[in-house]
């Protein structure tokens, strides 16, 4: 008898909606979950999964967040949750909109320039 079993990641997108005025970025925006796990499968069929971990994804700007296992799970289970700031714990922040400043004028921008449009100096 033959076994065809393997150990994998996956993610699976939530069904979440919340509109949202982004801390880092400023605009209106959304929040997208996801969520990863590793999962055993037999026969390509999934048996189990563990070490779930619950993202949370702006839709302006791209910055994420992770948020608790608890909370995530009741989001998973359909509850109508409001996600808070004190709930998000940032991971990675989006590299398009952080600041960028001239190291020669201290002009600081968010766009993204080789150059300083003030002085000409290479942005760091």
């Amino acid at each position: 008898m033959i076994f065809i079993f393997g150990i994998s990641n996956g993610r699976k997108d939530l069904n979440f909606h919340q509109t949202m005025v982004c801390s880092v970025c400023g605009r209106y925006g959304s929040y997208k979950i996801i969520m990863e796990y590793m999962f055993f499968s037999l026969f390509f069929i999934p048996i189990f999964k563990w070490n779930k971990t619950y993202y949370v994804k702006t839709g302006c700007c791209g910055t994420l967040y992770t948020i608790d296992r608890e909370l995530g799970k009741r989001i998973a289970r359909g509850e109508n949750i409001d996600l808070q700031e004190t709930d998000l714990h940032k991971v990675q922040r989006n590299w398009h909109y952080s600041m960028k400043r001239c190291s020669k004028c201290s002009f600081t921008t968010r766009e993204d320039y080789k150059y300083c449009p003030n002085c000409a100096n290479p942005m760091d």
